[in-house]
């Protein structure tokens, strides 16, 4: 029967969208409810009949304000939130008529972001037909726990294999061990496979390479704004003792957070967000966590050490990433400078702030930039939680003989008078090719300089996952990143390769931030 494919489970009826086949809402594993929840995922059960493969699943558990604006203009999205969530989605140009063991076309999973609260794998800047048009790939978006069900954190909730947190990583995991078994039916090749993500899914990227379960799970990997931030089991159990505050729970015994609904649950940690307990911090009640067992150390040592073998690196930032939150939060926008002094104290802990302040301010006046407190918050803010840390990952790869490639997005939103520059998830809907959507081109523009910006990003991020080298012609050459010459591609107005740009600034960073961290084990 045309469209149906045979998977591990059984046998799934595809959609066909006029240029390519869509597969919707397919399990990877069981449902996490009951005795599962705060556990490793288990393999998902099969089914006889034919199921249906054209609609999306639920998405995981989370707050109304950003369930509702999943997918606007979108009715084709799944909103239905239900814990019974781990299920993902392909988009394939061709089904083979016999699955190839090898040799099928490349594959990009694609690991959304929020803040690890929010988001899933159906929302409408995620489809992969355009990818799989125009780069002839296998595309996958995937939905995994999100908020305190997919990252509380706490010895107490520990499983027997030792796993004390990191349920949502878990769930990436099992997600692409489903892809490495059954993505060939589909046509993709298993030995192939490009993981990529932003914000919060760059985030997991990074946590993933230093993870031992992941080894052999992809080939190379795209971190889009993401670094890897991660927290220490006691941070992670400080954590999860402020929401059982909140929740007023006796304890954090397995017992009592199970007693509570997911409902309860999104609200409490909407809730713990609101309470951080500094203006430096970031904005993430849960991080991936460093618990000694699916994530033995932390993810910049474990790359320093090798972890990351035989996999190509690209990643990148935005230049200005925090303008976004600000328009979240006037009040950041609004930091005079001590405001501004006291949010670098509280982001670099034993760093002089006013050297760090004076040293951004002094390098945006010698390029003729704006140099008012918001202009210097949103420059320095955006290097030290985006572009050094992810600069320090590039770097750790390198050192181990691995290839990495960097690039910065400086493509400005036209958005609210133009405020917003560079911000934080802007070059989505370019990597994507949504650009043609109305209610993107709001957001990013629109014309021949936007269209031409997509072509040239969605090409290098395809010329990488086809091969691990981003370069093409519609760019020229790009070279890997090193610390030396800091090779950097450019994309914007005028998309071109440069040597350590916007590099003056970093300086100070770098004396206090070294490239290379040792953390403690």
């Amino acid at each position: 029967m045309q469209g149906v494919v045979s998977v591990s489970q059984g046998r799934l009826k595809g959609v066909w969208r006029g240029d390519h086949w869509s597969f919707s809402g397919i399990p990877y594993a069981r449902p996490p409810l009951g005795e599962l929840r705060w556990r490793a995922p288990q393999p998902a059960p099969k089914w006889a009949e034919i199921r249906d493969a054209s609609a999306f699943g639920p998405i995981a558990p989370q707050s109304a304000g950003t369930a509702g604006v999943i997918s606007p203009a979108d009715p084709a999205a799944s909103e239905e939130q239900s814990e019974d969530c781990l299920s993902l989605n392909v988009w394939t140009r061709v089904l083979p008529d016999e699955p190839a063991v090898a040799g099928g076309r490349p594959v990009m999973v694609y690991i959304h972001g929020g803040g690890f609260t929010s988001g899933s794998g159906s929302v409408f800047l995620y489809r992969g037909g355009d990818l799989v048009r125009n780069g002839n790939v296998v595309v996958v978006t995937i939905n995994y726990r999100l908020g305190a069900l997919g990252f509380l954190a706490h010895r107490a909730l520990a499983g027997p294999d030792g796993s004390a947190g990191n349920w949502g990583l878990h769930d990436q995991v099992a997600a692409l061990r489903w892809v490495r078994d059954n993505i060939a039916v589909f046509g993709g090749d298993p030995a192939n496979v490009t993981v990529f993500g932003e914000s919060a899914g760059a985030f997991s990227i990074a946590a993933l390479l230093g993870a031992p379960a992941s080894t052999g799970l992809f080939r190379r990997a795209v971190l889009q704004s993401g670094a890897p931030h991660v927290h220490t089991l006691e941070e992670a159990e400080r954590a999860t003792e402020r929401l059982a505050t909140v929740l007023e729970l006796p304890s954090c015994e397995r017992g009592s957070f199970e007693r509570v609904p997911a409902s309860e649950l999104v609200a409490a940690t909407e809730e713990l967000g609101r309470r951080r307990p500094d203006p430096g911090a970031l904005p993430l009640p849960f991080l991936p966590v460093v618990d000694g067992n699916f994530l033995p150390r932390h993810p910049l040592d474990a790359v320093a050490g090798g972890s990351g073998a035989g996999v190509d690196l690209l990643v990148g930032t935005n230049r200005d990433e925090l303008t976004l939150y600000g328009l979240g939060n006037p009040e950041l926008l609004a930091l005079d400078e001590d405001g501004v002094t006291r949010w670098v104290q509280h982001a670099l802990p034993g760093v002089p702030p006013r050297g760090v302040v004076e040293a951004y301010r002094l390098a945006r006046q010698a390029r003729s930039e704006p140099v008012g407190p918001s202009d210097v918050w949103v420059a320095a803010g955006s290097d030290i939680v985006f572009r050094w840390p992810s600069l320090q990952l590039a770097a750790a790869h390198g050192a181990t003989g691995a290839r990495a490639y960097v690039y910065l997005f400086e493509w400005e939103s036209p958005a609210f008078g133009g405020i917003l520059g560079s911000c934080h998830a802007l070059e989505l809907p370019f990597v994507f090719g949504a650009v043609e959507r109305p209610v993107v081109q709001m957001f990013a523009g629109s014309g021949p300089e936007v269209e031409r910006l997509s072509a040239e990003m969605q090409r290098a991020w395809l010329s990488f996952a086809a091969a691990g080298d981003p370069a093409h012609e519609g760019i020229g050459p790009w070279r890997p990143w090193d610390p030396v010459t800091r090779t950097t591609m450019i994309f914007g107005g005028h998309t071109r390769s440069v040597d350590a740009p916007r590099n003056e600034e970093l300086g100070v960073l770098e004396e206090h931030r070294p490239l290379v961290i040792r953390h403690p084990q």
